[in-house]
């Protein structure tokens, strides 16, 4: 079989042309633009990770903060009122302080993405200030790097090392369990 030079060079030209398109459209997939920002102000605080803000048109949204993963919160049973099951140690106080930074206030959420729960996952904004980061900077909010991209990925791992090595938040506990082994060890849907 013979094939002419001016042949394979168009071949060649085109497999570049290809492998640098999809190079190209791959690394786009890795970085996460929002979806959409929408403003609105938060509502209720169910825990260090997830809230619920009412938009100007009066919808109520539940979004889960982007790339963040905060202590579980004790389970009440609905029917008695009891704990069904426990919490980790700093649930109860990760939620408290989310409510103390967001809680009545203006807030702009920057989609990321629909999480497998049907919830807005979303970098909340209060001005220039990144709330997702802020839990984490101040020891009450772990990065979430299974779910996590750039360009929040560097800054919320970088937010940790800080918070760990400075042992703050629940990063003083000597036995700390990730939120993730702890709802798999529960049994607690995420």
């Amino acid at each position: 079989m013979h094939i002419k030079a001016s042949s394979l060079k168009g071949l060649l030209s085109l497999y570049l042309l290809a492998i640098f398109t999809i190079c190209s459209f791959s690394s786009l997939s890795f970085a996460r633009e929002p979806i959409r920002t929408v403003n609105g102000t938060v509502t209720k605080v169910s825990d260090g990770d997830t809230i619920q803000v009412t938009t100007p048109k009066k919808t109520k949204v539940r979004v889960r903060l982007y790339g963040i993963d905060a202590p579980e919160m004790p389970k009440i049973n609905q029917h008695t009122g009891r704990i069904s099951k426990r919490g980790q140690p700093y649930g109860q106080k990760a939620r408290k302080v989310l409510e103390a930074k967001i809680m009545g206030k203006q807030v702009r959420m920057d989609i990321i993405e629909i999480d497998k729960y049907k919830r807005m996952a979303a970098v909340i904004w209060i001005g220039k200030r990144n709330i997702n980061r802020e839990m984490i900077q101040d020891g009450y909010a772990e990065a979430y790097v299974e779910h996590l991209k750039e360009p929040y990925r560097s800054q919320f791992v970088q937010a940790q090392k800080e918070a760990r090595s400075e042992r703050k938040g629940m990063w003083w506990l000597p036995g700390y369990e990730r939120p993730k082994d702890f709802r798999k060890r529960m049994k607690i849907r995420g």
